[in-house]
């Protein structure tokens, strides 16, 4: 009896720098599928010629992962759509197939309406339309093009939340019956958990007791309900910390010195504490000790950082936004988005724990082999379905 080949599935790499969600989703997922589903599907990642050999470190300790670098992926991703709108993107597919790609991933690229692969499009969220006042004009149309040619090529659509499904299948109504919904869940590599948090505390000068935001400064993300929350306390003499990390918008790279800017003009530069762009082992030992994780964001698809927060038992206060709830359920303390007394009041009564360095919870494993079980499913069918 012939024992089927894994599926080869081609994976644009996404660019911490970029999207450091993003980049976490997929690393995430290609351990999980390594761990839990191994010989199912191969991830085939590729990546530019220039690209940043830190971020392909990681990938190329993942079981089975291959990585792929071409000149045809050193573009940016949201690149010119109209020479692939009704034809393919000719220098990609070209790698695919030199690489053998039984299919392909599609996120923030469309291949072509004429490719001849079996296509899933991950749509992560619509913030676009939910709200449309965070872009300009030209990235808005943009975005929402690439859209409307992966709905009209019949891309099978996956989603990470109910709560995004929602929202698509209003949008875009032609996608019923073509979308999948899988929750990612976040179990960090062994490697990426030995790093110390003592040490991570000394470098910085961090106190033991702190609160973390590992949100990138996107202007959706909402760091400045956390300076206006810390600015209440203060008049109350109250001085917790809390601790950023992340890097800026590309699209308005401004916005991050404005927060900062704005933190040390309200004399909250000791309690905000931003880090910068921080290597990853860096993020989860900071996660892991913190007293709290904060999400203020007012939008998320299905946020990395509560997911990670979810698999190490890390307390947490979110944005009362759907998808939080959704994730979180009654885990969590919640404020509205502009809410910053809320927030405060939070800081205040949160009934500081010692110090201690969480572990991945033991119950971790099993949801994890549900989205990646979740993940291959979907993906086979798509294969499976495909017309040729």
């Amino acid at each position: 009896m012939s024992v089927a080949r894994p599926i080869r599935l081609a994976f644009p790499l996404i660019s911490r720098r970029a999207w450091a969600g993003g980049y976490n989703y997929q690393l995430n997922l290609f351990h999980a599928l390594a761990k839990y589903c191994p010989g199912a599907i191969t991830p085939v990642v590729f990546a530019g010629e220039g690209h940043d050999v830190g971020e392909l470190a990681p990938i190329r300790q993942v079981p089975a992962a291959e990585i792929v670098c071409s000149v045809h992926f050193d573009r940016p991703a949201l690149t010119s759509l109209l020479p692939t709108m009704f034809a393919l993107d000719r220098g990609a597919i070209s790698s695919f197939r030199s690489n053998k790609v039984d299919a392909v991933w599609e996120n923030a690229r469309f291949f072509g309406w004429r490719s001849p692969y079996p296509t899933v499009a991950w749509i992560p969220d619509l913030q676009h339309r939910q709200l449309p006042h965070l872009f300009s004009n030209k990235a808005r149309r943009r975005r929402e093009l690439g859209f409307q040619l992966q709905v009209l090529s019949g891309r099978a659509i996956i989603l990470s939340s109910r709560s995004a499904e929602r929202h698509c299948l209003s949008y875009y109504p032609r996608t019923k019956g073509r979308t999948a919904v899988v929750r990612f869940v976040s179990e960090p590599s062994a490697e990426l958990l030995k790093l110390d948090p003592e040490q991570v505390l000394q470098k910085y000068d961090l106190p033991r007791t702190y609160f973390y935001v590992p949100n990138q400064f996107w202007r959706h993300k909402n760091h400045r309900i956390v300076l206006d929350a810390l600015a209440l306390l203060a008049q109350r003499g109250v001085h917790p910390v809390v601790v950023a990390s992340g890097g800026g918008d590309p699209n308005e790279p401004e916005y991050l010195d404005q927060i900062v800017r704005e933190a040390a003009d309200r004399g909250l530069a000791r309690q905000f504490r931003y880090l910068g762009m921080i290597p990853l082992a860096e993020v989860y030992a900071l996660l892991r000790a913190s007293a709290a994780l904060i999400n203020p964001s007012r939008f998320e698809g299905w946020s990395t950082t509560v997911e990670e927060a979810k698999s190490f038992g890390v307390p947490m206060m979110l944005s009362d936004i759907d998808v939080h709830r959704e994730q979180a359920e009654e885990r969590a303390l919640y404020f509205g988005t502009d809410d910053a007394p809320a927030l405060a009041a939070h800081l205040h009564d949160f009934a500081h724990p010692a110090f201690v360095v969480r572990e991945m919870n033991d119950q971790l494993g099993e949801r994890v082999r549900d989205f990646a079980e979740s993940f291959v499913s979907t993906i086979k069918q798509v294969v499976r379905t495909h017309r040729y």
